[in-house]
């Protein structure tokens, strides 16, 4: 059995001493507890050395929302993959919708951004779905197919245990809309054969893929009941201790079975 995550991305929320208040509060909650799955926060740049005290690996680990395509160097306004795990990182989070949307990034940004996380020895979130009009033309496989193709068979160490998948319907992030745990399924083993068909059978079976929209704690139960949905990439749910620990804790009774 493939073992969960529920990764909170708190995106552009929470300076450093309101950062640090929300990763106590979830470290307190998580104190003393034997985890099956992997949970995990992604503050902004500037939280993530607050979050840090707080979040000292298991059971709350720590990640980052993007990182450089460069190790080092002349590039002003960056943050480098060993950088963050100089600063107490796990994770990192590559190609979120929002940096697909607002800053243009590629396919070709993406594979260096991911092979830059594996050399760091880190383990990449990879973000990939559909937008609504993509949906509505009744391409949204084609699209999810496309955006595993255009980077899984081009990196340079990608495997299972250092590369994570999240799908996003975007249409549903930030809506308040949220896939039908139908549509959720649909997706993720559409995702999970692409995968198989990109590397092998192994990879796919191995590989986690969350679900990245909308998820809260009234519907994560059912969605993380669902055979190939292994967790979930939090948004607005996750910046509140109770929401949060709701999807932690829904989690961890489907993995208890």
């Amino acid at each position: 059995m493939r073992q969960t995550m529920v990764a909170g991305n708190w995106k552009m929320n929470l300076g450093p001493e309101a950062g640090l208040a929300l990763a106590g509060g979830l470290q307190e909650r998580l104190a003393g507890r034997t985890l099956r799955g992997e949970v995990l926060c992604c503050p902004p740049y500037t939280t993530i050395a607050a979050v840090a005290q707080a979040a000292k690996g298991q059971p709350l680990l720590l990640g980052a929302q993007d990182c450089s395509d460069q190790t080092s160097g002349a590039f002003t306004g960056q943050v480098s993959a060993p950088m963050l795990k100089e600063c107490g990182c796990t994770h990192v989070i590559i190609a979120h919708s929002e940096r697909r949307q607002y800053q243009r990034e590629t396919d070709d940004l993406f594979v260096a951004k991911i092979d830059q996380v594996h050399a760091a020895g880190l383990t990449a979130i990879f973000c990939f779905g559909e937008l609504l009009d993509e949906r509505k033309d009744g391409r949204a496989e084609d699209v999810v197919k496309a955006q595993l193709a255009g980077v899984l068979p081009r990196l340079q160490a990608g495997n299972p245990e250092n590369t994570v998948l999240a799908y996003e319907p975007v249409w549903a992030i930030g809506t308040g809309e949220t896939a039908t745990p139908e549509i959720a399924q649909q997706m993720h083993a559409v995702a999970r054969n692409q995968v198989a068909a990109l590397r092998c059978d192994e990879f796919a079976a191995k590989v986690r893929i969350l679900y990245g929209g909308s998820c809260k704690p009234s519907n994560a139960a059912e969605l993380f009941a669902l055979p190939d949905v292994d967790g979930g990439l939090i948004g607005g749910a996750a910046l509140k201790v109770d929401d949060f620990m709701g999807i932690v804790d829904a989690a961890e009774a489907v993995s208890e079975g």
